[in-house]
């Protein structure tokens, strides 16, 4: 085998076994989102109030594609490309040789919609950081954006940044809805440290957010 740059190989992202368990648990928690009822526009989604010191959610949106992921306090706006599963059952990452571009998986749930939203990115190449390198210093309350297909611009609030180590990774936890009928969104990327001789992470940095707002953006028509 051809070696691999950094952060690939048998760390792509989650290693081939996480990602075989990602896959299988989104699977499990995808259903019991079907048929969730959506609360009318403007209410927040999921029923509840925000957590301390953070916005109500919004309504979950119609479906609409990603196109672009925006994180302002890591100064990214990076193209979003589907991303299904390899001829061996995984979700593929985003191309090595893009490592500007953010990965969603198209098998799950489109971001703005009832769910949790699945978008990845490498964190380094061997030779220069990759789109999602400053991840892990995305703070509580920090906005992410994803712009959509149809114009709209889904507008999310981070709620929690965490490092799940790869031994003993739970799916659920790591990717199940933290509150039913709510739009979330999950960005993902290797973290932990690194094994030079396994050349993979012993980690993976999740950020949660969750729909807060929506706007258009300017001259489109949704």
């Amino acid at each position: 085998m051809n070696e691999e740059p950094r952060g690939s190989g048998g760390s792509r992202l989650l290693t081939f076994a996480a990602w075989t368990v990602l896959v299988l648990g989104l699977w499990l928690w995808g259903r019991e989102i079907t048929g969730v009822p959506v609360p009318p526009a403007g209410q927040a989604g999921g029923g509840g109030a925000a957590a301390p010191g953070l916005p109500v959610a919004h309504a979950p949106l119609a479906a609409a594609p990603p196109a672009r992921l925006d994180v302002p306090s890591l100064g990214i706006q990076a193209p979003v490309i589907s991303r299904g599963l390899d001829r061996v059952g995984a979700i593929e990452p985003p191309p090595y040789e893009n490592p500007g571009t953010v990965g969603w998986w198209s098998g799950g749930t489109q971001p703005g919609k009832a769910g949790t939203a699945l978008l990845v990115g490498h964190v380094d190449t061997r030779a220069k950081p990759a789109v999602f390198y400053g991840l892990s210093t995305v703070g509580r309350g920090d906005k992410v954006g994803v712009v959509r297909a149809d114009g709209s611009v889904a507008e999310f609030t981070v709620e929690d940044v965490r490092v799940y180590e790869r031994a003993g990774f739970d799916p659920q936890k790591a990717y199940g809805p933290k509150v039913p009928g709510r739009a979330e969104l999950r960005l993902v990327t290797c973290g932990g440290t690194y094994d030079k001789t396994a050349k993979e992470y012993s980690a993976n940095v999740v950020v949660s957010a969750y729909l807060t707002g929506v706007r258009t953006r300017p001259g489109t028509a949704v």
